[in-house]
């Protein structure tokens, strides 16, 4: 019987997101919505930058969706789902709650989390390793505004693109991707982290940050970025086995969508 929209399509032991940025104008909180509403998810953790409320003390923007994103992490949490909050560099605020517990959503400043197949794993935002936003926050506050410029050329871009026969791209995906000063900033972020874990003596480390999904070894460490929801809204994915995976959940038709799911092949082993 196909599945329908409140029918569950895949069941998962933890879920790690960071990055959405509910406030900001660029975060695709309509895509989250819609995965959250597929999934059965027994752990959520949230890692960081989830509201940025950096960006609405430059303008307030809060639509329907983004309210709606966070009634659904409340109900989650009320529903039985473990719910834990590590805050990042834009909602950093929200450090000041360590270790208390707000309708169900547990505050931490980081944890160390052990997957199915008992990995040890670091949850960690991720900032302290940036060394723009530690060592020049003025640089940090440009770069942030140029990303919401570019984020803001992008259905301009897209539209010439489609009119070409292309498919929509990310331009600051692009950016990042072709300047070489940006792509050894995120080696040596990758790095820092992974060093970082390896002395806390972990098998891994989960981080969100720089908008980058990948899963890959670094010097011996899993290193595993869950990406965001402005460019590629991406997650990374744990099943009952302890598998873990990046999941990106289309912008696209539904059919994409239930393709994404699909391809997940993290089905319910409990």
């Amino acid at each position: 019987m196909p599945a329908t929209r409140t029918e569950p399509l895949v069941h998962l032991r933890s879920v790690f997101i960071s990055d959405v940025h509910l406030g900001f104008r660029g975060c695709a909180a309509q895509p989250l919505l819609e995965f959250l509403s597929r999934a059965r998810i027994d752990q959520l953790f949230l890692l960081g930058d989830i509201v940025d409320l950096s960006s609405m003390r430059r303008s307030v923007y809060w639509p329907r969706e983004h309210n709606e994103v966070l009634s659904t992490i409340f109900r989650l949490a009320s529903g039985g789902t473990r719910v834990v909050y590590v805050p990042g560099n834009h909602d950093e605020e929200l450090r000041a709650y360590v270790g208390a517990t707000f309708n169900g959503v547990e505050i931490v400043r980081d944890m160390i989390y052990t997957a199915a197949d008992g990995r040890r794993l670091w949850l960690v935002h991720g900032d302290e390793f940036d060394s723009v936003v530690k060592c020049s926050p003025w640089l940090a506050w440009f770069g942030n505004l140029l990303y919401e410029w570019l984020l803001a050329a992008n259905p301009a871009v897209n539209g010439v693109r489609r009119l070409l026969g292309l498919k929509p791209a990310s331009l600051a995906a692009f950016l990042k991707s072709r300047v070489r000063s940006a792509m050894a900033y995120i080696e040596s972020f990758e790095h820092a982290v992974a060093h970082e874990a390896r002395r806390r003596g972990v098998d891994g480390v989960v981080c969100g940050h720089i908008h980058r999904p990948m899963m890959r070894d670094v010097d011996g460490i899993l290193y595993c970025n869950d990406g965001d929801w402005v460019e590629s809204c991406s997650m990374l994915v744990e099943d009952f086995r302890g598998a873990l995976r990046i999941l990106e959940w289309p912008h696209g038709s539904e059919p994409a969508r239930a393709a994404a799911m699909d391809d997940t092949r993290l089905i319910d082993v409990a």
